[in-house]
């Protein structure tokens, strides 16, 4: 049996929030490690970003339950705590740097966090030294600005820089994207394609199949407050919204469209 679509789960940060807003954003890091054992227990398997361009493209096939497993940002935190639970589980992953802050801060979250603190990013050293476990790194663009907001030549500035900063500090080529914010258009995505990148990450969530655009692949959102079962729900909808209710309408809705259908 071969996949007929492929989920992209989406995190951000692995530590505790100090805040309401940042729990959205900052996953604890035993709250992590019950994720991924719920996702095994259930018979997912985490693949490589690559094998799912691969399987749109028609080049590859996939197993039932493949999913893939992203971290945009690039935080220190993701070496610390997902690195061995994901090394244990034998579960490839994939890091979205942002090339122009390597070894910094989360800079542009700053004025949105109500406490204004911001958290450090990946250094060089340490970005190496994943890639040698295995661990992917991609393109969050240079400055994690919202990309719609450029004028055309910042755009080209920002894709481009970012994919040969990126090239230089891994020695491998960089294909992917990840659009910071989820902000993008028609005009962003043809300035990826422009810039060599093969396939872009949206923050639209659903279910891949072959049919989606190589350049607005949707991923789920998962958030620091999900317990693993709402983390069920959420692969099970493929759908952001991990409640019970939300569960309850989506069978509601199935059952309806029978009953409609044999009317």
């Amino acid at each position: 049996m071969t996949a007929e679509s492929v989920l992209v789960l989406m995190y951000h940060r692995v530590g505790e929030a100090r805040n309401a807003w940042e729990a959205r954003y900052a996953i604890g890091a035993s709250r992590f490690a019950e994720h991924m054992r719920a996702l095994q227990a259930a018979g997912f398997r985490a693949v490589e970003a690559s094998a799912l361009v691969d399987w749109l493209e028609g080049a590859a096939s996939l197993p039932p339950r493949s999913f893939v497993l992203t971290f945009d940002d690039g935080f220190r935190d993701v070496r610390q705590h997902a690195l061995p639970v994901l090394q244990r589980l034998g579960w490839p992953f994939t890091v979205f740097l942002v090339s122009g802050l390597i070894g910094q801060q989360d800079l542009w979250t700053r004025s949105a966090n109500p406490d204004g603190v911001t958290y450090p990013l990946l250094d060089a050293t340490e970005i190496r030294e994943m890639q040698r476990a295995g661990v992917a790194f991609q393109s969050h663009t240079r400055s994690h600005a919202s990309l719609p907001t450029l004028d055309d030549e910042q755009l080209a500035t920002e894709l481009a820089d970012s994919r040969a900063e990126l090239q230089a500090l891994l020695g491998t080529p960089v294909h992917f994207l990840a659009y910071p914010f989820g902000h993008v258009d028609e005009r962003v995505v043809r300035a990826a394609k422009q810039a060599g990148y093969r396939a872009a990450f949206s923050t639209q969530p659903g279910f891949n199949r072959r049919d989606v655009d190589r350049h607005r692949i949707r991923r789920i959102d998962v958030y620091g407050t999900d317990t693993a079962n709402q983390l069920l729900r959420k692969v099970k909808l493929g759908m952001n919204d991990g409640s019970v209710s939300n569960l309850a309408r989506y069978y509601w809705g199935r059952a309806k469209s029978r009953l409609q259908a044999t009317s």
